[in-house]
Formats: C-alpha cells, structure tokens, sequence
C-alpha cells in the first residue's frame, strides 16, 4: 500500500511501455522517455517525488524511477546543485520510511534496485555530505523487518561497491574506496556491529531470512574490520547458537569461514581456531557420520577446509621464523583435525569430499617437509591412500554411455583426487607403491566376481602410479629396483590374467590406456605383445560394441605399434590382414554406420604405414603391402571423383567431397611412417605414391567444391614433397596451373608455402618450373589484392595482409635461394613491377612482418643486382627508390620504434644500407652527403655523423645508431 497519493506530472503513455508485454512502439517511447529523463537537468525530478511519494503501484515503474535516479548519482552528481543532492538523500529517506510502514514488501528487485541506489549515494557522499549515513538509516530503521531487510541489502552493495576484490576499480576510486573504509573503521564500524548483533539475536526464532541475510553482511565486511568485534564471546557463542537451527547453519557455517579466513599473526590464528574446535567438538558437530543433511556438510566441511589451511599457513609462518615451540603446538593442533578430515575425505557425497581436499593436501605437504615421520603420521598417510582409493571409484548411477553435467563434475573431482595421489607419492612413494600393489593383486585375483567399479579403479591405479612416480621417457621398468619389479609384477598380471575380457567399457578402456601408458613393459618381457595384439584387433578393442571404447583404442593401437613395432614383425602381415576392413573408404550413401570414425582410421592407416616401413621384408614386399593398402583407396577416389560434378544436390557433393578428401588424408597418413632410414625409395615405395599422387591430381580441376578438394590435395603434396625425392617435381608444374585458376586469397595463402618448400628443398633442380609460373603466380596475387572490399569488412583485410606477407615471403624464399635467374629471367618490365611492390611493402603497409621481409628482399637484391657487373640500370634504381624507402619507411608515424617487431625491421633496414655501402662504396656515401640527406634537411654534421656509421665495418654500431636518429628525426 503507497504511502499517499499525490499527481505527479510523467508521461503517462511511455510509461505503459515499461510493460513487458507492451507492444513495440510502446516499448520505443519508453526508451526514448528513459533518455530524456537521464540527460535532462531537472526532469528526473519528477522520479524523486513519485518514489518519495509513493504515487506508482506498478513495480516495473517504482524500478524505472530507481533507474533514473541511480544514472543521476553515478554519471551526474558532481553537476547538480547542492539542492538537488539534498532531494535525492531527502527522497532516498521519504521512501524508506514508507517501507516501514507497508503492510506487505517491495518485490526483491525493487528492493535490491533501491539498495544499489543507497550504496551509490553513500559512495559519492559519505565522506563529505553524508557523515550520518549509517545513523540516519539506523535511527529510521529500528528493528523494522522491512527497513532492517533494505539496510542489510543495502550493506551487501556497499561491499560490491568499496571492498569486493574481484571487481576491478581505476586507481581513483581504489583510494577513494580506501577513505571511505578508514572513515567507517573510525566512526560506525562498532555501531554497525552492534545492530548485527541485535538483528541476529532479534530475528533468529522470527525472521530467518534476514538473520540469514546478516550473517551474509558479517562474512562479507569481517575481512577487513577490526576482528575483535567479532571473534569474541558474545558474537561467537551467537553464531555458535544459530549452527544448530536449520534454516540459520547453512549461513553461519559461511559467516564462520570468513572469520577463520581473515589475515592475522600466527599464533592468535591458532588460538582462534582452537577455541572454535573446542566448541564445535563439544556441541557434536564433529559426529559427521550422525549428520544427514548434506548440505550443511557441504558448508561444515568447507569451514573444517578453512580451519585446517589457516592452522598449516600459521605452522609454516612460525615453522620459518624459527618459533619452535609455537610451531610444534601448531602442528599438533593440524594433527588434531586429521580424523575429521578423514572422516569428510570418504564421505560418499562429493562435494563434502571435494571441500576438504585443500587441507588434505596442505597437511600432506607439511608432512614432506618434515625430516622424520612418527608411525601416527605413517597411519595416517595410509588411510588418506584408502579414502583417495575409495572416491576414486565410479558408483552405480555414472552414465558412460551420454555423460553429463553430473560426469563431468566427477571427471573433475577425480582430478582433484590425482593430485593428493600424487602428493602423496612425494611424501611416501613405497608406502604409496605397496598400497596399489595390494589393492591391485587382490582385485586381479577376483576380476570375474568383483563389480566394474572396483576392477576399473585398480586398472586406473596402477595407470596413475605412472605420473605419480615419474620416470625418465617412461623408463619405469629400469632403475629403482624395487619400483620396477613392483610395476613389472602388476603389469605382468594385468596382461596375463584375462582381465581384458571384462565386460564394461570403463575397464576396457583403462586397460588399454595402461598398456600403452607402460608400453616399454613390452620391451622387459616381448612374450606378452601376441596377447596383448589380440585384445586390441579383437571385440575387446577396435570391434568392442562401444563407439567411445573403439574410437579410444584406435589412437591407443597406433601409440602401442610405434613403440613396439621391433617386435611386432613376425605379426605384420596378419595384422594387416585383420584390421583391412577398418581401413575401408566409407562412401556417404553406404547406409551402414562404419566401426571408425574418418577421424580414428587416421591412427589405423598411421599404424599399417609403421608396420609396413619399419618391417623386415624386402623392399618389394613392402612395395606389395603399401600397395594393398592404398589401392583400394585410388579405386573408390576414381569412383566418387566421376560422381561430384553429376550431382545436382549441393549436400550430397558435399558429402563426396568430405569423403574424397578422407581418402587423400589416409594415404598421406601412412606417409608419416617414414624417416631418414627408411626413406620412400629404400622401401621401394616410390611408385605406389606416384599412382596415389596421378589419382588424386585431377581432383584440382573438378569444378565444384574446390575449396575441400584443392586443400586436401596440396596437404598431400606438402607430405610427398618431403618424403618423396625428385619423383615428385613432374606432378607440380600441372598442379599448380590447376591450383593458380580461379583462386581466391586463401588459396593462394596457402599455395605459396608449397612453392617454397619445392625451392627450399630442390633449389637449382626447380629452377625452369620456377621461371615458368613466377609471374603466373605473381599476376594472381596482384589480381586478388586489387578486388575491391568493403571498407569495415575486417575479414577481408586480414586476408589480403596474409596474403601480402605471403607473397613477400614467396620472394623472399626465391631471392634468397641462390637462383637469381628466376627474376632476371621475367624480362625488365616484369623485375621492375615486382621490385616495386616491395618498396610498397617496405613503406606504405603499417605491417611490421611484412615490412621487415621486404628489407631482406632488397637487401638481397642489392648483393645480387646492384655491383659492378649486376643488372643493368640497378643502380640508378637503388638510389631512385632503395635508399629512399630506407629513410621513409621508419619516418612514418605508423612506425612505432618502441615496438619489438618494429625494431627488427629497422634492423633490416640497417642491413640494407650496409649492402648498398659494401656494393656502390664511396659513390653511395657521396649521394648520402651531397644529395639525399639535404633534400630530407638533414643538418651536414648529422649527415656526416650517419655516414661514417654505415662505414664502420661492425654493422652492430649502425644498428644501434639508426634507432637514436630515427628518433631524433621523429621530434
């Protein structure tokens, strides 16, 4: 019910617009009222006198009203009158006094709006207009639940406003922020702490929600008041009170975490936390086994968290300071808690585990440090290595097959749960190792009987030990006797005890990603790799019923044969033979969903090439099963490529394409199997990739979806390219004429490395196909880069700048691979546009990489062109153009020399005077001196100071000169 009802002069119509069912051009003209309302100098007036008055029933009006007021105070209160600042505390105070006497509240966020408005005001004005603030609104107040319920709410944006740290403030407020918490510590911090304690004891049995709502204030604010307000008696025995009512504990276990969580000198910290465990023990809260509301042990375990960290943080201060006795007294107060951490640790539900486990680890890393442990301590570690053993294990309601939000939050406590294993592998790795041994061989020894969950986690604990006791290259089957004959023992049951055969995915799974993870295993004791084969080829792996376990295993597979594939010889061919039907092309109307996805027969055509090159046959036999192998993927290439351009749907030649550039990425898949010993020619391989190379080549012509096609067919050129030998140069003349058609910026990005890996690697060989597509490939560019783009198109522009850095590096590779008839050769016209474009480069493009290319570029061309007996008419070119673009370039207000890559391409730049200097000598420093320097009004003492720089035989000296007069020619 509104106070009283007094006409107020607001555009009614707009107002119905606030609505949020009001149609749109109601909803426009609120908009537009709400403006008009925010930039006028008194019209917002008309808001202070309805929320004063209590004109509005509508809440989403009392709410528009706050709005209004709140952009006033925010982003207009320094330009209003000293009146007007008066009419907003005046409005503030009116509308309050009508909360106290409305018979029902504001909605919440009316109220939590009024709040926000409050804490503005009391920001901009406590520590000059205001003073009383909080003795204004506690003198209104009283103990009225609805004024008490807008003060507390009113606190809690206060602290968003000045103190919550995870909000980010300019330097201004930060000391302004800072004031306003000194001026409250001097003059209301007591007087506020005394009205909590009044709200909490008023309003425990009557009104829980606001004695839940202050105790959230206390928690918030006691991190930075005086903690003797708090922590003493009278207020903790309250808090104490309120952990055994219902509706309050959840809070006040909150309210007391903060209290433990404040900064304070060790020893007080421990004294505090002590007398709290004394309380808290004597009331029963530590009975966790008699509590059933998991909730509030959530919180309790969170608070036990706190207690626990703050009391190793107060051992490790005294511990370091030397404080002997202290310290020992601290420890055995840390000692004192282990029983309720273990307690909580094993808990069934995870998130009472999950708080507590930042203590648990705390306390074993001081339990590292120590030089000896006494046999409680030993106890101890062990029962933590029992409950980490314990909650590691999956339970009955996990869903493998469609996991989600509850999965993956378990996926996440594992981890958690990882990190105490491995911590406590530091501080006793043969109590950790004898552990997991037992649990292991008992587990093993029962497989058949036991549920998946126990099996799968003593698989999973033995994986885990693999991190926790680090090995050199997984070397954890040498070395430390004790541990690699452990590991051997365990890795020798796991293999040999049928185990495989289990029935869920979940320990499949971890069986195959423990045998891989200990492949060298293999290597000790070879007689278990035909077992251990078996299990992956057969239902138990690649043809297991689960996609997730098949998919896995495919990776695992391909892991498993490159490490081991010495031993795996005798095995090869039937090894193949049994996973050909995974290596199988699927085409897209085949109906029958394939065991693999494209993405898992990449690892299985990887791990055929491993067997097939690193075999023991002859070269022809190799020759024989790679061709076996790829064969049957040319077929089904020449197949789908004579359907694409006949189909009119545009998903189906889609999905064509897709399954065309699947073939291509498999048979460059197993190209990965080579190396330097076994190269393609020692294995007599060269021509099944030559078939593979004619067979794919006339993919780069089909006149639709070429941009799938061209890239999967130039990736596998980029892979014959360095497997293959000069075998390789007839098919690329013709690709690249395909390649240069029709291309658009991102293809010819992506052409440019391949020419450069051709030239990097045949150099001379190369040369005639070089001459021949250079300016091809040269128009091509040119013609992109001049499309016209849309000026805010920022995808476009990105792509010609990649595209530019393309090109330079392109000329780059060729002016610095010693073939300088490549250029020479594209006759005057041609080497004069080319040359021109990276001056362009080298001045009018802000791009610093690029930039910095292009003074290579020149630097180079100099050394080539620009002696004696170099191009004709060069040297006029390089003093034309060359050293101009030396001095241009870095005088450009683009050309930011504070700038790493900049500075690099200055340095370039430096190079390039230095080469004209070594090829044109005196002649050069001549032209400096009498021409060009003058015509840049350079004074004769600097020009004389640069030139006897670029004389200096150490190029250092230059470098760093060339910055300092840059500089200076920038002021």
């Amino acid at each position: 019910m509104a106070c009283q009802s007094v006409s107020a002069v607001m555009d009614e119509q707009a107002l119905l617009g606030l609505n949020p069912n009001a149609d749109a051009g109601y909803r426009q003209r609120a908009m537009a009222y709400f403006e008009q309302l925010k930039e006028s100098q008194d019209a917002w007036e008309v808001c202070a006198a309805a929320l004063a008055k209590g004109i509005y029933n509508d809440d989403h009006v009392k709410f528009f009203c706050f709005q209004v007021l709140e952009h006033q105070i925010k982003f207009r209160h320094g330009g209003l009158s000293g009146a007007q600042q008066q009419l907003i505390r005046e409005t503030l105070m009116k509308w309050l006094q009508c909360q106290l006497l409305n018979a029902h509240p504001e909605k919440p966020f009316i109220r939590n709006k009024a709040a926000q408005v409050f804490a503005l005001t009391f920001v901009m004005e406590y520590l000059t207009l205001w003073p009383k603030f909080f003795f204004d609104i506690l003198s209104l107040v009283g103990l009225n639940p609805n004024g008490v319920d807008v003060y507390l709410r009113t606190l809690m944006a206060i602290d968003a406003e000045v103190v919550d740290r995870d909000i980010l403030h300019a330097p201004e407020e930060t000391r302004r922020n800072t004031l306003i918490k000194d001026s409250m510590r001097e003059q209301c911090i007591p007087n506020l702490v005394e009205s909590w304690f009044q709200i909490l004891q008023t309003y425990q049995q009557t009104h829980p929600e606001l004695t839940c709502q202050c105790l959230e204030v206390v928690g918030a604010f006691v991190s930075w008041i005086d903690l003797n307000l708090i922590a003493n008696d009278r207020f903790v025995n309250l808090l104490l009170s309120q952990m055994s009512v219902e509706e309050l504990r959840e809070e006040a276990c909150d309210c007391l975490f903060e209290i433990i969580n404040k900064g304070m000198d060790p020893v007080d910290k421990t004294k505090l936390v002590e007398s709290l465990c004394r309380v808290l023990q004597s009331a029963g809260f530590f009975n966790v086994e008699q509590e059933e509301d998991v909730d509030f042990l959530a919180k309790f375990s969170r608070l036990v968290n706190g207690m626990g960290q703050s009391l190793v943080l107060s051992w490790t201060k005294l511990a370091k300071s030397g404080n002997v006795k202290e310290a020992a007294e601290t420890l055995q107060a840390v000692e004192a808690k282990v029983p309720l951490l273990l307690q909580l640790l094993v808990h069934e539900d995870d998130d009472i585990s999950a708080n507590i486990v930042g203590f648990c680890y705390e306390y074993l890393h001081v339990l590292k440090q120590l030089p000896q442990l006494t046999d409680q301590q030993k106890t101890n570690i062990e029962a933590v290595m029992l409950a980490v053993m314990k909650k590691l294990t999956y339970d009955d309601e996990y869903n493998f097959e469609n996991e989600g939000e509850d999965e993956a939050m378990f996926v996440e406590y594992r981890k958690q749960l990882k990190m105490l294993l491995d911590r406590l592998a530091q501080v006793s790795p043969e109590l950790l190792l004898e552990a997991v041994r037992r649990v292991f061989t008992n587990t093993m020894q029962n497989w058949q009987t036991a549920p998946f969950m126990e099996v799968e986690v003593a698989i999973r604990l033995l994986y885990m030990l693999g991190e926790a006791l680090p090995a050199s290259h997984g070397a954890h089957f040498s070395g430390d006797t004790a541990k690699a004959s452990a590991l051997q023992d365990m890795m020798r049951t796991l293999v040999s005890c049928s185990v495989s055969s289990y029935q869920h995915s979940s320990v499949s799974l971890e069986f195959f990603e423990t045998v891989v993870r200990y492949d060298k295993f293999f290597i000790v004791e070879p007689q278990h790799i035909p077992n251990v084969l078996m299990a992956f080829l057969d239902q138990r792996g690649l043809r297991h019923n689960s996609p997730k376990v098949r998919s896995r295993v495919a990776y695992l597979f391909s892991r498993f044969v490159k490490t081991l594939h010495k031993h795996m010889n005798a095995f090869t061919e039937d090894i193949l033979t049994r996973i050909q039907d995974l290596l199988e092309l699927t085409p897209p109307e085949n109906g029958f969903p394939a065991l693999l996805t494209n993405d898992d027969q990449l690892f299985m055509f990887e791990a055929a090439g491993v067997l097939i090159v690193n075999g023991e046959s002859p070269a022809e036999r190799k020759q024989a099963l790679m061709r076996s192998l790829l064969t049957p993927l040319m077929d089904a290439f020449r197949l789908l490529l004579a359907k694409v351009p006949q189909e009119t749907e545009e998903e189906r030649q889609a999905a064509l394409a897709d399954c065309l550039s699947h073939a291509v990425g498999f048979a460059s898949r197993t190209s990965k199997a080579f190396s330097n010993k076994q190269t393609v020619k020692h294995c007599g391989c060269t021509e099944v990739y030559r078939d593979c190379l004619q067979t794919f080549l006339p993919a780069l012509s089909c006149p639709v979806q070429r941009g799938v096609l061209r890239s999967s067919v130039r990736s596998f050129l980029h892979r014959m390219i360095i497997c293959m030998e000069e075998e390789v140069l007839p098919f690329v003349p013709a690709a690249s004429e395909h390649m240069l058609k029709d291309c658009e910026a991102k293809d010819l990005q992506e052409f440019i490395p391949l020419i450069s890996q051709i030239t990097a690697k045949f150099k001379r060989q190369v040369s005639p196909f070089l001459q021949q597509v250079f300016m091809p490939l040269v128009h091509a560019i040119f013609e992109v880069l001049a499309r016209p783009a849309e000026d805010n198109d920022q995808a476009a522009a990105l792509e010609k700048q990649m595209l530019r850095r393309s090109y330079f590096s392109f000329i780059q590779t060729v002016t610095g691979s010693g073939m300088n008839e490549v250029m020479a050769n594209q006759g005057a016209e041609n080497i004069e546009r080319v040359v021109f474009t990276i001056i362009q480069g080298a001045v009018d493009f802000p791009d610093p990489i690029a930039q910095k290319t292009c003074f290579i570029i020149l630097s180079k061309l100099v050394e080539l062109w620009g002696g004696k007996d170099g191009m004709v008419g060069f040297p006029d070119f390089i003093y034309k153009h060359i050293v101009p673009a030396c001095f241009l370039a870095p005088l450009k207000p683009t050309f930011d020399l504070s700038d790493a890559q900049t500075v690099l391409t200055l340095s370039e730049c430096a190079v390039t005077l230095k080469m004209i200097h070594l090829k044109r000598g005196l002649e050069f420093i001549h032209f400096l001196q009498q021409e060009y320097l003058p015509s840049l009004q350079v004074s004769p003492e600097i020009s004389q100071e640069l030139c006897q720089v670029i004389q200096q035989p150490d190029i250092k000296v230059l470098k760093n000169y060339i910055k300092a007069f840059f500089q200076r020619g920038k002021l």
